[in-house]
């Protein structure tokens, strides 16, 4: 017998919806300057992307630098092979954030020569492999290891979110696969 493939889960229609699902995607839309497929699949559960909103917003204003920020979820999204994650965040990097095409793959690695960036990947990658005592972060202040761990769970959220409701790419799309090896740069 053969395994069928999940279906999709069902998008929002930001055109149609209506009550605080369309006031949270007009939200989303306003802070994003867009409304990505996650964001629509999100909206099943108008609570879901209340908080996914109100803690991206909380992230953004932390002590963390943009790169920093990107580079974690560039990491995340690369070893959890969740190419709908990759996609976006090397599209954010690339075009809002202006990283090049070295930095986002030496992100993808976790490495960076930027002394902060590279602390807060060393921390994240502890992290991703679940170590008990994760270390790394060397040279980051209290709240940004926090703001390193709250990143790497937004990430694992997302990265399963994706997969699970099979969500479509709505982005350039950059494959995890896709990495080249590191002598190859």
């Amino acid at each position: 017998m053969m395994a069928t493939q999940p279906e999709r889960m069902p998008l929002a229609e930001a055109d149609t919806a209506t009550g605080r699902t369309a006031e949270l995607l007009a939200e989303a839309h306003r802070a994003l300057g867009l409304t990505s497929n996650l964001v629509l699949a999100m909206a099943n559960s108008p609570e879901t992307l209340r908080g996914y909103l109100d803690f991206g917003a909380a992230l953004r204003a932390g002590s963390l630098p943009i790169e920093a920020r990107l580079s974690i979820g560039l990491l995340v999204a690369q070893e959890l092979g969740d190419d709908y994650g990759l996609s976006a965040t090397v599209y954010l990097a690339t075009r809002v954030a202006g990283l090049d095409a070295g930095r986002v793959t030496r992100a993808r690695r976790g490495e960076s020569d930027d002394p902060t960036v590279a602390a807060a990947l060393s921390l994240a990658s502890a992290l991703l492999r679940g170590e008990r005592d994760a270390t790394g972060g060397d040279g980051l202040t209290p709240g940004q290891v926090v703001e390193v761990a709250a990143h790497v769970g937004v990430g694992t959220f997302t990265a399963r979110l994706a997969r699970t409701a099979r969500i479509p790419l709505d982005w350039p799309i950059v494959r995890h696969t896709d990495l080249a090896a590191p002598d190859a740069d």
